[in-house]
């Protein structure tokens, strides 16, 4: 099981970060932004969702795993950065599998080699972060090739890029061409979190969202009600940044309706 973890994950993990106990975020050279529309393939990217082989990412719990179907990736983190909200999410769902997904190749070194670290535990810490994993992939043109159709509950955009530039707007990871794609793999009931700490932003968000057919605002008291949305305004480390800044968040929660 191990090698496995090492096969799929360890690929993508420096020299330099495997002989660190933990990992620190300034060893590792990471770019802010990247474009999400270049023409870049990315070698794991499975044709169809059948043909993935997620034990390398879950080798723990689909190793345990008798009979019957094995569980699916139930939550998706899209733009999972630095992984915060992964490691929130993941003692809330021990049950469930949770992905982070990030394009940046040196962000996704990084999660891994965390979540490898708290997976060994110790003698005085259990191993912990069974259930999460990262992949490197583009959201933005992929999700069907890892997803079946209604396959996810949930799924997160925390502080992606505002992409201010006009010109640039079609990098935003809420479009309505995207939000169709979203509708796709959530289930009816599943729900959406978006969170942002620039407001033309969530505007942005808004429109598309109120404007798509299959997604509906959740009312105010279903989102008091609901502990992932209290999380992911400061489980996430671009969330702690924006506190520590004293800046201001914009929450959006809509829910996948049926046609």
């Amino acid at each position: 099981a191990i090698g496995k973890i090492l096969i799929f994950m360890e690929r993508q993990i420096s020299e330099h970060a495997k002989k660190r106990k933990r990992p620190i975020k300034p060893f590792f050279n990471v770019r802010a932004h990247t474009n999400p529309l270049a023409d870049n393939w990315f070698e794991n990217t499975p044709t169809t969702p059948r043909e993935f082989d997620w034990n390398g990412f879950y080798p723990e719990i689909l190793a345990k795993q008798a009979d019957g179907p094995p569980p699916r990736v139930e939550m998706a983190d899209i733009g999972c950065g630095f992984g915060g909200l992964l490691f929130s999410l993941s003692p809330m769902f021990p049950k469930s599998l949770i992905l982070g997904i990030e394009i940046r190749e040196k962000v996704v070194e990084y999660v891994s080699t965390k979540i490898l670290e708290q997976r060994k535990g110790s003698e005085s810490v259990e191993p912990a972060a069974l259930n999460i994993a990262v992949l490197r992939t583009n959201a933005m043109k992929y999700l069907p090739n890892l997803f079946e159709k209604g396959q996810l509950s949930k799924m997160f955009f925390l502080f992606p890029d505002p992409h201010f530039k006009k010109n640039n707007h079609r990098r935003r990871i809420i479009t309505t061409e995207l939000l169709s794609e979203y509708a796709y793999v959530l289930r009816v009931g599943g729900r959406l979190y978006t969170i942002t700490d620039v407001k033309e932003l969530y505007d942005w968000e808004v429109y598309h969202l109120e404007a798509h057919p299959l997604f509906q605002r959740i009312s105010e008291e279903e989102l008091a009600a609901d502990e992932v949305a209290k999380v992911i305004v400061s489980g996430s480390d671009e969330g702690k940044k924006v506190e520590r800044n004293k800046g201001e968040k914009w929450l959006a929660v809509y829910e996948r309706i049926s046609c």
